[in-house]
């Protein structure tokens, strides 16, 4: 399931960029140049988050936001070349949700994002295959049947299908691991955890086809 994302940016060249890239991690994208064509397409369509630039040609991103934050609650970041601090806490005092200086980095915008979507419940499904995940109500599915599984296990999909295709090293998931517990995770506690999520979600845990092992690297969720 895509999210919908309005960008409003008047850098042509930037806004190019930015709608293929989200294309194609699975955003449908609808571009505004400026302020007031920037709310005709927000009063025109439903949208699960807005990004915003400051300085347009017909106005700013600030009025945007303000009049977007009196009559929905839909998450904003805003995308600006400014790092000033009057700017930053101008933007949060309008009701943004995130603030990203230019130049970033596009994974990093599209973690903002997906971050900013789950925080507002208006998170989509994450799906691979005949698995989804709700990060809004925190369960996992298989062909539509609820899934049981610990915060662990849970925060471990969870971080492979928003990586989808992406590898996802050894050393990784086991920061992710200790982040969760607080413990020291063992090589071989790693193993365990894939070998119980590999239970519950595939159909043959012996021959996995959403959860595959790249040997001598790591992990990464495939939907092929």
């Amino acid at each position: 399931m895509s999210a919908n994302i309005l960008l409003v940016e008047d850098d042509r060249a930037l806004a190019g960029i930015l709608v293929k890239y989200l294309e194609t991690e699975d955003f449908s994208v609808t571009h505004a140049f400026g302020q007031t064509d920037g709310m005709e397409a927000f009063e025109g369509g439903e949208f699960d988050c807005v990004l915003l630039d400051i300085s347009l040609e017909d106005g700013n991103g600030f009025s945007i936001c303000s009049d977007i934050k009196r009559i929905s609650d839909v998450p904003v970041i805003f995308l600006t070349a400014s790092a000033d601090e009057t700017c930053t806490v101008a933007g949060f005092e309008v009701g943004a949700d995130d603030y990203i200086s230019k130049p970033f980095r596009p994974r990093e915008l599209v973690a903002r994002i997906k971050n900013a979507m789950r925080k507002h419940g208006t998170s989509p499904l994450l799906q691979c295959k005949n698995i989804s995940i709700d990060p809004v109500k925190g369960i996992v599915t298989k062909d539509g049947a609820e899934l049981s599984m610990s915060a662990l296990e849970y925060r471990l999909l969870l971080l492979f299908f928003s990586n989808k295709g992406i590898l996802l090293s050894r050393d990784r998931l086991a920061d992710e691991l200790w982040t969760i517990s607080g413990e020291f995770v063992e090589d071989n506690t790693l193993n365990v955890y894939i070998k119980r999520i590999r239970d519950k979600i595939e159909d043959d845990p012996q021959n996995p086809r959403i959860l595959k092992t790249v040997r001598g690297l790591g992990y990464k969720a495939v939907d092929e």
